[in-house]
């Protein structure tokens, strides 16, 4: 999928996005994070576009996160990382350099585990079959949706978590299961891209959105732009300053609209991620999302 691709297929959806939020009038261009440290005391980054590119972490970053810290700041990551655990996810940022803890990671994954202890113990079927483990979802009960039409039917309800092995194939079994009898579908990553070395690959809103045209599926999103991903960040943060707290990203209708939504000013990284080579500018006026900031890099 090309960026124009995936912009459009935001688009296409901006119905069941957030609002979008009054901002300030004019978008400010910077070069990179460091110059906000003056006015923010909280940051909120993206990982895919921000901290890395697949699995390479972007050049520069990892000294800019630690100058932040080692200036006072409070740093999170804030990611709609659905298909590993926490655990995989502070071993990859740790061993690509960056400084971040368990206690400095809030991802899309936390916010479905969190909606899942409300539900009943019904058998979930989930996307793939092939993610990192699901100890911590909490207890419940699980088949995975690979080749066999059996665990869809049986399946009480659908959890999209991952989408590195999903097939059109799989979709279409997923979609003539709901056909024939909707059920709840609770998706753990709204990204309808993320950025890799070499290119873009399909995540679990994209398959989400084409569920929501069969009749009475109605998808439940856990992640940026929602507000359950921000309730979780900010119980993490306790109290902080709305006002100086500023959400990193390389996503206008995720990361941003998500900032506008949560009442946090947002910076739009420009050189990497989503828009990488890209006409920012444009994309901004033809989607009425504006960020605070734009940044060159990260």
């Amino acid at each position: 999928m090309t960026v124009d691709q995936a912009f459009a297929e935001y688009e296409a959806v901006r119905h069941v996005l957030p609002a979008v939020q009054p901002v300030s009038p004019e978008t400010v261009y910077l070069d990179n994070l460091s110059q906000l440290s003056a006015d923010y005391d909280v940051f909120l980054l993206d990982a895919f576009g921000v901290l890395n590119i697949g699995e390479t972490a972007i050049p520069g970053v990892k000294n800019r996160v630690e100058t932040l810290i080692a200036a006072g700041k409070r740093v999170l990551i804030v990611s709609n990382a659905a298909s590993v655990p926490l655990a995989s996810l502070v071993k990859k940022y740790q061993g690509l350099g960056y400084p971040f803890g368990a206690d400095d990671i809030i991802t899309s994954r936390q916010s479905l585990a969190t909606a899942l202890r409300d539900q009943d113990q019904r058998l979930w079927g989930v996307m793939g079959g092939d993610v990192d483990g699901l100890h911590d979802l909490g207890s419940v009960r699980t088949v995975c949706l690979l080749d066999d039409p059996a665990a869809y039917a049986a399946a009480e309800g659908f959890l999209l978590i991952g989408s590195g092995t999903w097939t059109e194939a799989r979709q279409a079994r997923l979609e003539s299961a709901l056909a024939a009898q909707a059920r709840p579908v609770l998706v753990g990553n709204p990204d309808i891209v993320a950025p890799r070395e070499t290119g873009f690959t399909v995540e679990p809103g994209y398959f989400a959105h084409r569920l929501s045209k069969l009749p009475k599926v109605t998808p439940e999103f856990y992640g940026k732009p929602y507000a359950n991903i921000y309730d979780l960040a900010f119980a993490r943060l306790g109290a902080v300053d709305k006002s100086r707290t500023v959400m990193v990203g390389d996503s206008l209708h995720t990361d941003i609209l998500g900032a506008h939504a949560a009442g946090v000013s947002s910076a739009l990284i420009a050189g990497y991620g989503f828009f990488a080579d890209s006409d920012v500018p444009q994309a901004i006026e033809v989607s009425g999302i504006s960020p605070d900031y734009v940044l060159t890099r990260p």
